[in-house]
């Protein structure tokens, strides 16, 4: 990808800004997220960034965790019990203790899952854990989460960050946040006081928040072990630092990277304008421009790994796209009059890129875009977002009538359906039909996965990409590293 001579000036001038800060082959591990200043946020009240997920993850761990590969391993849970209907999971909780020494109790641990789907909640969880029937203490150290119906990845989800267990804005750690300077803070392992446990054996680190620019040229200036946080917005700064294949890592990330239709009047009112502009985008150009490997156009709001629920592509996916185009022209020219659309989304030099592509492909076929600001009044606007777990109802619940104006009302009863079907395979026949429904309307304009990427220095033995771009702290190093 040809990257403009500003933006490199740009990484440039920060690269010797940094100059001589460092040799972060000793001492803490240095992470640089690509975000604001590091502050311990509700995530049921307030969106989280890449820095705040990285500090949740490290000093509020929840029940379970990822590890490097995105597996589930214990945490606060030291295990779990699923019972043979799938509708109950019970977790013993370890002896562990808060930061002011008292020991954390089943109840505490239960009452933060009720609080993530409580109505008051604003958790972007909150919508796929709605078959939650509830959790409750049955002992200090038993809980038990009772399902409206079986969900086989209910321990990803609770993996999240946003299901950290935090009391008074602290956690359990494994990490506890300490000294700090301006936009950074140290966190640490704290030894305990008696016997009981081992402290895990884990390197101290300063985390970082900072815009993308600053965060690669501190990292290209060695003087970052890990840049997180990384998105197709800002993989232009990255791509202007030159580094090796090695140190920039993609992770094969599933989610949602399209168009969602914030309007539903006028032209857009009609199917058929909405798949004219999802058939006239040139997917496998872009996706050459971005230069992401193993990254894959994408036709269906599924991808194909979901719950086993077959992917819907569209009728006209098989043709060739001269062919698309022709047919979207006509369909676009029977307007009354031209059509014109705003497509909001995040400033950034790879947004920018990607608005430039669908520009060029929506004007051959007599259609207007302009780029607005991420929150400003539009017909579209873009999605980047990655999956939190293997579960197709969190793509189709983004179009759920309460969530899109593009919907549809028998989709949304089946995925009520779906939430609370009794087995596996009727769950995948009503998500199975809300797709069909959903892909008829063109509630979404697919283009292709999330990109998701980390900068990594040789350090850092233990990181591996994984599915759902989670690199916790305690994963960095390998256990032989």
């Amino acid at each position: 990808m040809v990257i403009l001579p500003p933006l490199r000036a740009l990484l440039l001038g920060a690269v010797l800004a940094l100059a001589g800060c460092g040799d972060t082959q000793t001492g803490p591990i240095q992470v640089s997220a690509i975000g604001g200043p590091p502050e311990m946020h509700n995530p049921n009240l307030e969106t989280t960034d890449a820095t705040g997920a990285f500090l949740l993850e490290a000093t509020a761990q929840g029940l379970v965790r990822f590890d490097a590969l995105g597996e589930i391993e214990p945490a606060l849970a030291q295990s779990w019990i699923v019972s043979d209907d799938g509708l109950r999971y019970t977790f013993r909780i370890r002896r562990a203790s808060w930061p002011d020494g008292s020991r954390v109790t089943a109840e505490q641990v239960a009452g933060r899952v009720r609080a993530v789907v409580s109505r008051a909640s604003r958790s972007p969880l909150k919508p796929v854990l709605g078959a939650i029937d509830d959790a409750v203490a049955m002992t200090d150290q038993v809980l038990e989460i009772s399902l409206k119906g079986p969900r086989p990845n209910l321990l990803q989800l609770l993996a999240q960050p946003e299901m950290a267990i935090f009391v008074d804005g602290r956690g359990t750690g494994p990490y506890q946040p300490g000294e700090q300077e301006t936009g950074a803070i140290r966190l640490s392992v704290p030894r305990p006081e008696d016997d009981e446990a081992d402290a895990p054996d884990l390197p101290d680190l300063w985390l970082r928040g900072e815009p993308a620019a600053q965060a690669v040229a501190r990292f290209t200036a060695g003087d970052a072990d890990l840049v997180v946080g990384g998105n197709v917005g800002n993989l232009p700064f990255a791509r202007a630092g030159r580094l090796s294949d090695q140190r920039l890592i993609f992770d094969p990330a599933n989610g949602l990277f399209g168009l969602t239709f914030a309007s539903a009047e006028g032209p857009l009112a009609d199917p058929a304008v909405r798949s004219a502009l999802s058939m006239a985008v040139d997917r496998d150009g872009l996706l050459a421009t971005l230069a992401v490997p193993g990254l894959q156009p994408r036709l269906s709001l599924l991808p194909a790994v979901e719950e086993n629920v077959r992917p819907q592509t569209p009728d006209w996916s098989a043709q060739p796209l001269p062919m698309r185009r022709e047919l979207a022209s006509r369909a676009i020219s029977a307007l009354d009059a031209p059509l014109s659309v705003r497509i909001a989304m995040p400033d950034g030099p790879g947004y920018r890129l990607v608005f430039a592509h669908l520009r060029r492909d929506w004007r051959l076929i007599g259609v207007e875009a302009t780029r607005v600001a991420a929150g400003a009044p539009a017909e579209l606007r873009l999605l980047d977002e990655v999956a939190p777990a293997i579960l197709a109802s969190w793509y189709l619940r983004h179009f759920a009538c309460d969530s899109s104006p593009v919907c549809s009302t028998e989709a949304d009863q089946a995925m009520e359906a779906a939430r609370i079907a009794a087995t596996g395979a009727e769950r995948r026949a009503q998500l199975f039909q809300a797709h069909q429904l959903l892909s008829v309307a063109t509630a979404y304009i697919p283009l292709t996965s999330p990109v998701r990427w980390s900068l990594v220095s040789t350090r850092l033995t233990g990181f591996r990409p994984n599915p759902f771009a989670r690199h916790p702290a305690g994963t960095l190093l390998a256990s032989d590293g």
